[in-house]
């Protein structure tokens, strides 16, 4: 069952929306007067890609009569006929519905929007788009960055003359981009095209493939680590000047306890002994064993000292004659040319994998 409003009804609801605007929103009354003042002027000087934004600005602020009837002026003097020849109509479907009274006040605009309607209306370009029978559902197909639905696409369509930028998407895929040129009175139909998505292809396993192609990886050779040329301790020759240093030590410390002992025991035997004149002397036993004494020790620390003496000499030119260790540079290059060096391998080691109707199985080459 259909309603269909009754003509009071609908006369009244038209009068309300178009004085609604007006009277609800002051503010955007006030703002679309100004933008409709700009616009104007823009219009007037040539200015139209920045007098048309703000007359349609002003209209939708405040949709009056006068400003679509200037909105399509201006339009229709930017070149874009298609957009006037709409916002013509538009006007004159809005006189259709005024009262008898506003009819008179808009007679002249109506008689300059039906003229401009008809001489436009045969020079307006005809486009149709439409895609390929492949194209995967939910391809985005855009005009201008207008988004184009199904319904509009294989059918003809008016548009402005000039350059226009067509797009076409499938889900996952790249952007295709079509540029084109169209003139006044022409008709124009474009196939589009659409990219789809790249699919890689699928990797081969291994059991994919013959027995004679599933070959492992060469297995390398196990070596032992390359010889380190830095040293973690001190070098041979180090060792022996410290050791030869130590027995020096030894060797003096040894003749001074004993050259001391050898001078006690001298001193007790002078006290043990009468001198009977020169080169005669009556010793007790005491005193000869004390005499004996002292010339052991005193052998011992000239043994001592002189072995104590080498020994350290021997010590110092060591440490005087050893060569300096490498420095860092010396060190980098010598692990160089250590890597560089060839090394001997046993051999080289590969595994095959063989798949076969009977089985399958593992083999080992080796090449020596």
């Amino acid at each position: 069952m259909r309603f269909v409003w009754p003509a009071p009804v609908l006369s009244g609801l038209l009068s309300i929306a178009l004085i609604a605007p007006a009277s609800a929103q002051p503010d955007a009354v006030a703002v679309a007067e100004s933008l409709f003042n700009r616009g104007l002027a823009d219009m007037l000087a040539g200015r139209y890609p920045a007098g048309c934004p703000a007359l349609a600005e002003s209209y939708r602020l405040d949709p009056r009569a006068g400003r679509l009837f200037t909105l399509a002026e201006c339009e229709a003097r930017w070149g874009r006929i298609a957009t006037a020849v709409a916002r013509y109509n538009d006007f004159l479907a809005l006189y259709s519905r005024m009262s008898e009274a506003e009819k008179l006040q808009q007679h002249e605009r109506y008689k300059v929007a039906l003229e401009q309607r008809n001489a436009l209306a045969p020079l307006v370009p005809q486009l149709t788009l439409s895609l390929p029978s492949g194209a995967p559902a939910g391809t985005v197909v855009q005009r201008d960055g207008i988004t184009l639905e199904r319904p509009s696409l294989g059918i003809a369509l008016p548009v402005n003359p000039g350059e226009h930028v067509v797009t076409t998407r499938a889900p996952g895929g790249p952007v295709h981009e079509v540029r084109f040129t169209i003139d006044k009175s022409a008709s124009r139909t474009i196939e589009l095209e659409v990219k789809l998505p790249v699919e890689e292809p699928p990797r081969a396993r291994p059991m994919d493939r013959p027995p004679s192609q599933v070959v492992g990886p060469p297995v390398k050779p196990i070596e032992g680590p390359a010889p380190s040329t830095e040293t973690s301790g001190p070098s041979g020759r180090r060792v022996v000047t410290y050791v030869a240093g130590g027995l020096a030590v030894s060797g003096l410390v040894l003749g001074s306890v004993t050259g001391w002992m050898a001078l006690n025991e001298s001193s007790r035997a002078a006290e043990a002994c009468e001198d009977d004149g020169p080169g005669a002397a009556t010793c007790s036993p005491e005193g000869k064993a004390a005499g004996d004494r002292a010339k052991d020790l005193g052998k011992v620390s000239t043994i001592g000292f002189s072995a104590g003496a080498v020994l350290a000499g021997a010590a110092v030119l060591l440490f005087l004659t050893e060569p300096s260790p490498p420095g860092p540079r010396a060190a980098a290059a010598a692990r160089s040319q250590a890597s560089a060096a060839p090394r001997p391998r046993a051999g080289a080691v590969s595994w095959s994998l063989l798949a076969g109707p009977n089985g399958g199985g593992v083999a080992v080459h080796s090449r020596w």
